[in-house]
C-alpha cells in the first residue's frame, strides 16, 4: 500500500470525520445571567434558559395565606441580603398559592431592592432533573449573584432513588449548599413520599425505624415547613374580590357572590386557582381581558 491513500478515500475519510464532529456533544455555552432575572435548568444541555415574561400574579393578590406569606417573604429578604436564611418546603392543599408564592415573593424582593444592588434570581429545575443538581450547582456557586433554586410539585415514588441526590445537593455534600443558593420546593406531600412507600419499609426493613428514618429525613433538609389548607368560603371570596378590584371588573355584588359559589360548588372546591378561574371566566363574559 502506498505512503499516500487515493484521494477518493481521503476525502471520504474527512466527510466521516466531519459527520462524527457534528455528533459529539459541545461544551454548553456560558449563560450571560445578566439578562433576566428569571431562569430555567436545561438539564439536557447543561444550560440556563432565560425567562424574559414570568408567568406570577402580583403579592397583593395573594389571599388568605397571610402568615406562610410573610414568613416566605422574610426568608427570602434576608438571604438577599446575605444573612443566614432557611431551605423552605410549601406543602399542601392543591391551587392555594404555593408556587404562586414563591414567584411573587422573588419579585417582591428585587422590587424593594436599592439602586445599584445585586437582584436575586429565581432558578426553576424540574422534578425530573433533580439528579443533576450537582451539576447545576456547580455553575451557580462561582457566579456572583444569589439564587432561588426552585422546584415545582416535587414529590418521590416508588423505586425513585433520586431523592438522595437532593439529600446531598441541600445540606449532606462534603461541600454542603453553596452560601448563595438556597432551595424552594412544593408538594402536594408534607414528606415528599407517598405514604405507603413508608409504610411498606416500615413493613420489610431489617431495621424499620432506620428505613424510615432515610426516608422522612428528606423533609429535615428544610428548615421552614409552610403549611397550606383548605380555604374558607370567605376567603375563597375575598380572593375573588381582590381580583374584581385589582383589574376593574364592574359587576354587581350580590350577582358575584352568587356565581362564585356556584362555580366552586361545581369544581367541588374552594382555592386560589379555583378562585383565578371564576376571575377568568368571568373577564370573558365581562369582555374583558386579564393583562
Amino acid at each position: 500500500m502506498t505512503d499516500k491513500l487515493p484521494e477518493t478515500l481521503e476525502q471520504k475519510l474527512d466527510r466521516l470525520i466531519e459527520a462524527v464532529s457534528r455528533l459529539s456533544p459541545r461544551e454548553p455555552a456560558a449563560t450571560d445571567l445578566t439578562v433576566a432575572d428569571c431562569f430555567v435548568w436545561s438539564a439536557e444541555r447543561s444550560l440556563l434558559e432565560p425567562v424574559p415574561h414570568v408567568n406570577r400574579v402580583e403579592i397583593e393578590l395573594i389571599r388568605g395565606i397571610d402568615r406562610v406569606r410573610d414568613i416566605l417573604i422574610d426568608n427570602t429578604r434576608r438571604f438577599a441580603d446575605g444573612l443566614s436564611a432557611n431551605n423552605a418546603l410549601l406543602w399542601g392543599a392543591r391551587g392555594m398559592g404555593k408556587s404562586s408564592l414563591v414567584k411573587a415573593a422573588h419579585a417582591t424582593i428585587n422590587r424593594d431592592r436599592a439602586e445599584g444592588e445585586a437582584p436575586l434570581k429565581l432558578i426553576e429545575i424540574h422534578r425530573e432533573d433533580i439528579d443533576t443538581l450537582p451539576r447545576l450547582m456547580s455553575i451557580l456557586k462561582v457566579a456572583p449573584f444569589r439564587f432561588i433554586l426552585f422546584c415545582d410539585d416535587l414529590s418521590f415514588d416508588h423505586d425513585d432513588t433520586s431523592y438522595k441526590s437532593l439529600k446531598a445537593a441541600l445540606e449532606g455534600g462534603v461541600e454542603g449548599r453553596p452560601t448563595n443558593v438556597i432551595f424552594y420546593a412544593t408538594s402536594n406531600r408534607r414528606h415528599l413520599l407517598p405514604r405507603d412507600m413508608i409504610e411498606n419499609e416500615r413493613s420489610t426493613a431489617i431495621n424499620p425505624a432506620e428505613a424510615v428514618e432515610e426516608k422522612v429525613s428528606l423533609s429535615d433538609r428544610f428548615g421552614l415547613w409552610l403549611g397550606f389548607h383548605k380555604c374558607s368560603q370567605d376567603d375563597y371570596l375575598a380572593m375573588i374580590d381582590g381580583y374584581v378590584r385589582h383589574y376593574g371588573l364592574e359587576v354587581d355584588p350580590e350577582e358575584l357572590r352568587r356565581d362564585a359559589l356556584e362555580w366552586a360548588t361545581t369544581r367541588g372546591s374552594r382555592s386560589g386557582r379555583v378562585a383565578w378561574q371564576f376571575t377568568q371566566d368571568l373577564a370573558g363574559r365581562l369582555g374583558k381581558r386579564l393583562d
